[in-house]
């Protein structure tokens, strides 16, 4: 039988095609079509079919098939008539169920119940009220032009604040001119070495993010690692590598041993990238936390012209907002719009508005203030777990920031991880940043981020952290 088909959404408010096809009458193959659109869920308990006549009329069929087809699924339960009320899918009609049993009960690792993951602020602790408030303000402020083409360089109201606001809290040197927005640190990188703005070898910290050196790698970039201590990287060994003309570092809070950059190295690292007509990338990821320290300043203030520094809103807001920001030498901003583009690579309008007005009206530094001391008593929580049921294990990297490195007796790190995938706790073992051609390994750990579960989940996760650590040696 050749197929019909009926779109009743205009009718019925479902999107819902029905198929007559198979063999048998019409009246048989719309019967067996309605009672499959119910048993799948597609029309659902309640709903109002279409009059017979109008069905009719849609498949092509005689008035006299809708109404037996009809009337059978009537008579069958699957549909009710009631005079002004029309034919009505049944209440009882409930699409069928298939129960699955398990052939047998899992034998691998629990799935992740609990999450400290490094990298992730609190999602539960997004500022929705003050986020609503300043879009509808910006929507109503918004001149015409921000809902056109735009500017790949990004909203100058966003610019503007953003100039003001990281040399009130970081120290930045910059005016609105020399911003560019982008998507994130990610985006950044794309942007920078993906769109041939620079060239060369790239230097890395000897243990840092493993995607972004994999995204370096797919644009190309060899990069070489610099050796870490206690002081921080050591920008010292610059001038030892040959075609380095860059070099990316995390200066504020060195990710993810932790601590500060020694204020010699941070002097060094500039120090060569004038020598060197260079450029040193500093990623203030989470320049806003800290919490037993005075506020380190970033780098770029010691020399604009040869740091660029770029930050987002992914730690102190929530990486699905895709906002961030580069802070370009004034001879970079032209390439960095030209490998941008002028179109596509682009973060909302509404959204760079919407952050503009929560920078302005002091609501962003209200709700860093209240995630600092909240994140400072999740810390506090998780040293004080540790010293209570493992006082062997070493805490370091927490002065600051939104992680902690637990340092662990050699040999012990790869056994804990595993003890932690199988009781469902999620996080990393330090070898893991681990640069490949870094040879000298710091020491075992984990890295264990404990700005990422909510409150309510957060003492679970701390008691399933104590279970899988190692015993003292």
């Amino acid at each position: 039988m050749a197929e019909s088909w009926v779109n009743l959404a205009e009718r019925i408010g479902a999107d819902l095609h029905l198929e007559l096809a198979g063999t048998g009458s019409r009246r048989a193959a719309l019967a067996r079509a309605l009672r499959e659109a119910i048993q799948e869920g597609r029309l659902a308990a309640g709903i109002r079919l279409p009059p017979y006549r109008s069905l009719a009329a849609d498949l092509g069929i005689s008035r006299n098939t809708a109404a037996d087809a009809y009337a059978e699924l009537v008579a069958e339960g699957w549909l009710t008539a009631r005079q002004g009320s029309g034919t009505r899918v049944a209440e009882r009609a409930a699409p069928a169920r298939t129960v699955r049993v398990p052939k047998k009960p899992p034998t691998g690792p629990a799935a992740p119940v609990h999450n400290l993951m490094q990298g992730q602020p609190d999602a539960a602790s997004f500022p929705r009220n003050a986020w609503s408030t300043s879009t509808r303000r910006a929507l109503t402020a918004a001149p015409n032009d921000a809902f056109g083409p735009g500017d790949p360089q990004g909203r100058i109201e966003l610019r503007t604040a953003l100039a003001d606001y990281l040399a009130r809290v970081r120290g930045v040197r910059t005016g609105p001119e020399r911003i560019v927005i982008c998507s994130g640190f990610s985006d950044a990188l794309r942007l920078l070495f993906g769109g041939g703005v620079l060239r060369g070898t790239l230097a890395v910290e000897a243990y840092g993010l493993p995607f972004h050196r994999s995204l370096l790698t797919a644009d190309g970039v060899r990069t070489i690692p610099l050796g870490l201590d206690e002081s921080g990287t050591r920008t010292e060994d610059l001038d030892g590598r040959r075609g380095v003309r860059s070099v990316l570092l995390t200066p504020a809070h060195q990710f993810p041993v932790g601590g500060p950059l020694d204020p010699a190295r941070r002097n060094a690292a500039v120090d060569w990238a004038r020598a060197r007509s260079g450029v040193v990338i500093e990623d203030d990821y989470d320049g806003e936390f800290r919490y037993d320290r005075e506020p380190v300043g970033a780098v770029q203030a010691l020399d604009p012209d040869h740091v660029l520094y770029v930050g987002s809103a992914s730690k102190s807001l929530s990486p699905a907002l895709r906002l961030g920001w580069m802070v370009l030498p004034e001879h970079l901003v032209g390439p960095v719009l030209t490998a941008k583009g002028r179109r596509e690579r682009w973060t909302s309008a509404v959204d760079q508005l919407t952050f503009a007005d929560l920078i302005t009206c002091g609501a962003y530094d209200r709700h860093v203030r209240q995630m600092r001391q909240r994140y400072r008593d999740r810390r506090n929580r998780l040293v004080a777990a540790l010293a209570e049921h493992a006082p062997h294990i070493e805490v370091t990297g927490i002065a600051a920031g939104l992680h902690a490195v637990l340092r662990l007796p050699p040999g012990t790190e790869a056994a804990a991880v595993n003890a932690a995938t199988w009781l469902g706790l999620a996080l990393d073992g330090l070898s893991g940043f681990r640069h490949p051609a870094t040879e000298a390994v710091l020491f075992d750990g984990l890295v264990v981020g404990y700005a990422t579960p909510p409150d309510h989940a957060y003492a679970a996760a701390l008691d399933a952290l104590c279970r899988i650590l190692p015993p003292p040696p």
